[in-house]
């Protein structure tokens, strides 16, 4: 399940929620947004972090699933090709994990239910077709979190259609990970990680535009900015100053668990401090889960 993965999809969904409004100031303080109603205004939330550790658990299983073959050879650590669970016992939990995901979702809305589904066929698409394309995968891969992203912001629908472009920012993100992780097993090539930084540009100057248009906003967000940077930055330089399949793994490593952070930004970027700040503390946890699980 990747455990440690799994926190940065919540971190998606929070940011997600922050873009699209649902906590607004107040009389001075923190409230739900009007258009949701005074009842239960967290349990949207939790549906929506519930469905996204399905969906993204069930995608994550299903890889490996599809890889135990290439596993056996390549990596015979782990749980399939190692004997801890079976190749049937992991089909049978990652239809599980979607089935709940969908679920959750579905008892929000369906809109949730609708990208919830389109989450789950991209990630086998993914898994089964578009793995080792050298285009179309990363980009697959990077769709899955745009749509993670979209379904934070379907907690209020009419928002999706405002902010579904936003979806691009972690497209490209995701797809310069996973263009960067292509050489973990033998290693990589300067070419692509130097395209990945390039990438990485992007995405920080897309976040930064945002914050720009509030000025209030631009301090904090470039403080969490300036985090993502250091925690991406420095393991992918060293990587392509030596881009060996160890250096690599630590650059795709960092990408992911710095996907936290870089999802506080987009918060503050939309003004949601709170909503930040509580993304922010899912990165000690997801740190500390991916000292004792693989993240790769």
């Amino acid at each position: 399940m990747r455990p440690a993965n799994v926190v940065t999809s919540v971190a998606d969904v929070l940011a997600g929620v922050a873009i699209a409004g649902y906590f607004v100031f107040d009389d001075g303080g923190y409230s739900w947004s009007a258009i949701t109603g005074p009842n239960l205004p967290f349990l949207p939330v939790i549906l929506l972090c519930i469905s996204t550790i399905g969906l993204y658990s069930g995608g994550i299983i299903m890889n490996d699933v599809f890889d135990a073959k290439l596993d056996a050879v390549e990596r015979p650590e782990r749980p399939i090709p190692s004997g801890l669970i079976s190749k049937n016992a992991a089909t049978i939990f990652g239809g599980i994990c979607f089935f709940i995901g969908i679920f959750a979702a579905g008892l929000l809305g369906r809109n949730a239910q609708y990208l919830a589904v389109a989450i789950m066929i991209c990630c086998l698409v993914y898994d089964r077709f578009l793995k080792h394309s050298a285009i179309f995968g990363p980009l697959n891969m990077g769709l899955c979190r745009g749509l993670n992203l979209l379904l934070g912001v379907c907690i209020i629908p009419d928002q999706v259609e405002q902010y579904w472009y936003l979806a691009i920012v972690p497209i490209v993100y995701i797809a310069a990970i996973t263009m960067i992780s292509r050489g973990e097993v033998h290693g990589g090539s300067k070419k692509t990680l130097y395209a990945a930084a390039g990438l990485y540009a992007l995405v920080i100057a897309s976040v930064v535009y945002f914050a720009a248009v509030n000025q209030s906003r631009l301090p904090i967000t470039i403080a969490f900015l300036g985090m993502f940077g250091a925690m991406i930055l420095g393991p992918l330089f060293k990587a392509i100053k030596n881009p060996i399949g160890p250096n690599i793994g630590k650059a795709v490593k960092s990408g992911v668990i710095a996907l936290i952070v870089l999802n506080a930004a987009w918060a503050a970027a939309f003004g949601a401090w709170p909503i930040a700040a509580a993304i922010i503390i899912l990165l000690p946890i997801s740190l500390a889960l991916s000292a004792a699980f693989a993240v790769t």
